[in-house]
């Protein structure tokens, strides 16, 4: 997939497939997935740049709690439709749970780090 179709959208869809698909345990294959997208796309996964542990985690969450509200036998491409319609369609849902320095630091970047300003709801 070219760079530029790599969006918000496109890491749900990844991430409503891996979750979907029976013996993929999607928070261990996403992140070296992601890991090895950027460095085929020239991205180097750095302190400041690159592959993103928090982000990645709380968004394959999000895309999971999705999932579980969905009937089981709702086309993927209806949940991402209701997940993009959702508050978590917007790129900066996450920062009503992460402030801006906490997100986007080392830490934040390299491991899970828990929310700061309020508990996800998932």
């Amino acid at each position: 997939m070219p760079k530029p179709e790599w969006t918000h959208a496109a890491h749900f869809a990844a991430a409503l497939w891996l979750l979907r698909e029976p013996g993929v345990d999607a928070f261990a294959v996403m992140p070296g997935a992601i890991r090895v997208y950027n460095e085929a796309t020239g991205v180097q996964n750095t302190d400041t740049d690159g592959y993103h542990e928090t982000i990645t985690l709380a968004s394959l969450r999000a895309a999971r709690a999705a999932l579980d509200a969905a009937p089981p036998d709702r086309p993927l491409h209806a949940v991402l439709a209701d997940l993009l319609s959702s508050d978590y369609g917007r790129s900066d849902w996450i920062l009503r749970f992460w402030s801006r320095e906490r997100l986007f630091s080392v830490e934040a970047r390299k491991a899970w780090v828990e929310p700061d300003l309020r508990a996800l709801p998932f």
